[in-house]
């Protein structure tokens, strides 16, 4: 069997599955590219060798995008399409402002809230890592975000506009995961 086969017929099952379980399939893509940005930071920019890669961190990233981001993501998106609509430069421009003013900030604020309680930090730990870590990552959020929402709103179509995300998240994951862990040896549960 040749690559373009075996790729169509990945392709084909994909698309078979997001049709039949959308939120579980978004959840179970959001998880694993969650997970593998994690292990390209550990791997790349953390530089750790094999014997010091941290699985369990990995697992709970990957936990994270399977509960939160995949399922949070694909409701958001479908509400923005109900509310607003799907089709025009206007109604693009609507759907990036909501996500970019009223769902971006939340979203990242839990995001590091939970990824600060898997760290085992208290409700302190928590303010002071919330304080020092979420304006920066806003910031780069907004460097970032916004053109590619720009993008996927106008061109993709609602099923597959998680996918695009988590697919430019693989490399925001990874920063995220790096930037979230300086200063901790290991995510606890």
């Amino acid at each position: 069997m040749s690559f373009s086969t075996s790729f169509w017929n990945i392709t084909k099952s994909y698309r078979k599955l997001l049709s039949k379980y959308p939120l579980i399939t978004q959840a179970v893509q959001a998880g694993t590219l969650m997970a593998l940005g994690d292990q390209i930071a550990q791997n790349v920019v953390e530089r750790r060798q094999w014997k010091d890669l941290d699985f369990v961190r990995t697992a709970q990233f990957g936990s994270i995008g399977f509960f939160v981001a995949g399922p949070t993501l694909r409701t958001w998106y479908g509400i923005l399409d109900k509310r607003i609509g799907s089709k025009g430069g206007l109604v693009v421009l609507k759907k990036v402002c909501c996500d970019q003013l009223l769902f971006a900030p939340s979203f990242l604020a839990v995001l590091l809230s939970t990824i600060g309680i898997l760290q085992g930090n208290d409700l302190e730990q928590l303010k002071v890592k919330l304080r020092n870590e979420y304006p920066d990552i806003l910031k780069n959020n907004y460097k970032l975000w916004p053109m590619v929402q720009l993008i996927n709103f106008y061109v993709v179509s609602l099923q597959y506009q998680v996918l695009v995300v988590q697919v430019v998240a693989l490399f925001w994951n990874t920063y995220i995961c790096y930037r979230t862990s300086l200063g901790t040896e290991r995510l606890v549960i």
